[in-house]
């Protein structure tokens, strides 16, 4: 091989490894025909169903784009939940909707939901060995189920981009927990905490605590869907119009 032919290969080798939207442990698969895509989540999935909301936007884009694939989204964000909430509805919520694709968006309120009880201990949020082995279990029966899974981290609680936000150390401590579970299980990884903070150090030089991608720290804004919508379209392999 010459030192040509060696370089293109190179070149093309570094860019299948830069696909996959901040971040991704296994290659991206191309849509294919009658994909029917699960949003499984919380509340920000729940609102995601909006007019500005990011499946509305992936719908869209989708349907402009690629309409003769005719590509079906499905919602299945509830408030509130967390990860066990995830494993104990995912037959009827996921499994049932009979998904070719499943994007896992949550770990918010695993970490939010923590709160500080009188005797000092704490209680309300998911153990990080929980969380691990939660998310384990979803990418297992969802596979099992004949689906592919993209395994979203979570994003903000605070829009700081200097870590100085109050949950940062803990939700950086699950975002990683998500990386490692998706390297270990082979699994694509849309790094969406790694986006958000790179997106509010461009954009947030106040160090606002909200209102450049969240209406509250946590629940997206527009421009936050907008984000998350093309993020995801990325991992599908679908480079959004600008």
């Amino acid at each position: 091989m010459t030192l040509r032919k060696l370089a293109l290969v190179l070149a093309a080798t570094c860019v299948l490894a830069s696909c996959g939207c901040a971040g991704s442990h296994s290659a991206i698969t191309p849509l294919k025909k009658a994909d029917r895509i699960v949003f499984l989540g919380d509340s920000i999935t729940a609102g995601a169903g909006g007019k500005t909301g990011f499946i509305t936007l992936i719908q869209s884009e989708l349907d402009a784009r690629h309409k003769d694939l005719e590509v079906a989204t499905v919602n299945a964000g509830i408030s509130g939940h967390k990860v066990p909430n995830l494993q104990a509805r995912l037959d009827k919520d996921v499994i049932a909707k009979k998904p070719t694709i499943v994007f896992i968006y949550i770990g918010i309120n695993d970490v939010w939901h923590w709160r500080k009880k009188p005797d000092g201990t704490m209680s309300g949020g998911t153990p990080k060995d929980k969380y691990e082995a939660g998310l384990k279990d979803l990418i297992a029966r969802i596979r099992a189920a004949g689906a592919r899974v993209i395994l979203c981290t979570p994003t903000t609680i605070g829009e700081k981009s200097d870590g100085s936000n109050e949950r940062d150390p803990m939700l950086e401590d699950y975002s990683a927990i998500s990386r490692n579970v998706a390297k270990a299980t082979g699994t694509q990884m849309l790094d969406l905490r790694k986006a958000f903070i790179s997106y509010l150090k461009a954009h947030n030089p106040e160090q606002k605590d909200r209102g450049i991608l969240t209406r509250d720290g946590v629940h997206l804004n527009p421009q936050g869907n907008r984000l998350v919508a093309d993020e995801m379209l990325g991992a599908l392999g679908v480079k959004a119009a600008q």
